[in-house]
């Protein structure tokens, strides 16, 4: 089983109202999953990891026992949650510890979690959930 997740966070001043926005697909290409949450005011990293979180946390339920033989690849235009998640960056910001945290206990529940950064031209459906979260917050 594979699923892909585009994930996107942001707020509008930094920090400012924040919101967090991804969607899942099945390996068909079909979504499976949505993501629009407002999480009040916060920074544009904060935002980008809750997205993250969420997904992982939503497509665990989601999937339930099934989800430790799945195999997931999570897409996002932010360089710093991608290579941090990676291993290939250190946490070094007090803030981002315990969502790095939360986002590895979430990682678990699957047989393989993996980051690729893309540009945010390819990310446009998780940005405009992360904006209609920030849109509701307001």
């Amino acid at each position: 089983m594979h699923f892909t997740i585009f994930a996107d966070g942001g707020s509008r001043g930094n920090p400012g109202p924040a919101g967090s926005g991804a969607i899942v697909r099945n390996g068909a290409g079909d979504a499976v999953l949505t993501v629009s949450h407002y999480i009040g005011t916060t920074t544009n990293n904060v935002a980008e990891y809750k997205a993250v979180i969420f997904a992982l946390v939503g497509l665990a339920e989601y999937l339930g026992a099934d989800a430790s033989s799945a195999q997931v690849e999570v897409f996002m235009d932010s360089k710093l949650v991608v290579e941090q998640m990676s291993g290939n960056w250190k946490i070094k910001h007090p803030n981002m510890k315990p969502l790095a945290a939360e986002a590895m206990r979430a990682m678990r529940e699957f047989a393989s979690v993996t980051f690729a950064h893309v540009p945010r031209e390819k990310n446009k459906d998780a940005d405009a959930l992360a904006n209609e979260a920030m849109d509701r917050g307001a």
